[in-house]
């Protein structure tokens, strides 16, 4: 029996950057009958609220539901019939700005220049800086092609960390680059949601398609959480099943 279900978003919940499917906001709703939930990812509020908040039953009981933007630098919950942040961790300007440099010189000297972008492909999300290669806008069939293995990824995110010391650097969706401060990660968010929500990481349960070495769900399983690694969000559906059978 957990507490607390924790789950990564794009590649987990939802395809990336697209809303939950209805059987998806439909599982949700009968998980937090049994547990409190909570959604850490590296998307800001505004893409939280497109693709989660506003796609739950009526029946959800949006008052157990942790939602965690920015690798849970930011926190919302639901009181009083909206959406509220309890905290938001933000860069100065001065960091921003090293972040930005850093990724051109980056992407420069690994060479990977994709023949099309849809979009910007650095978004500043305040407590977050993300890299998504191929542009925030990119069509999923052109994501799912371009990195499924991670390889061309783990290449820039080697040189970044060579140019940015003392930043956390995970990749994460299908074309992603997330920054966060120092010893910013999936632990890190889920040690604040334990702090602001009373429930011990022993009582938590934390399921992500990314729970590998440099995957930006492996903190969480190096944090010593209970984890289930997904491969998409249909076999997502299949472990909320088992869970809240188990819950009951």
């Amino acid at each position: 029996m957990k507490d607390l279900i924790a789950f990564d978003l794009d590649g987990t919940l939802a395809e990336s950057k697209q809303p939950l499917r209805e059987a998806m906001g439909d599982a949700l709703a009968r998980l937090l009958q049994v547990a409190h939930v909570a959604v850490i990812s590296g998307g800001d509020w505004p893409q939280f609220d497109k693709q989660v908040a506003s796609r739950l039953p009526e029946r959800a009981d949006r008052s157990r539901l942790w939602l965690m933007p920015t690798t849970g630098t930011k926190l919302y919950t639901h009181r009083d019939g909206q959406w509220t942040p309890v905290y938001a961790e933000l860069f100065e300007e001065a960091q921003k700005q090293a972040i930005l440099a850093a990724f051109d010189a980056s992407l420069e000297a690994t060479g990977f220049v994709p023949e099309e972008v849809w979009g910007e492909r650095i978004e500043d999300r305040g407590s977050q800086i993300t890299f998504s290669a191929l542009g925030q806008q990119a069509p999923i069939h052109a994501k799912d092609g371009w990195d499924p293995d991670f390889a061309k990824r783990k290449v820039i995110q080697a040189d970044l960390r060579q140019r940015l010391p003392g930043l956390s650097i995970n990749m994460g969706g299908a074309t992603s680059i997330d920054i966060t401060r120092e010893g910013v990660d999936k632990a890190y968010g889920l040690k604040k949601l334990r702090d602001a929500s009373g429930i011990a990481l022993e009582a938590m349960m934390f399921i992500g398609d990314a729970i590998f070495p440099g995957g930006n769900d492996y903190p969480a399983k190096q944090l010593g959480l209970d984890t289930v690694r997904v491969r998409d969000p249909q076999e997502t559906l299949a472990v909320i099943d088992a869970i809240v059978a188990c819950q009951r």
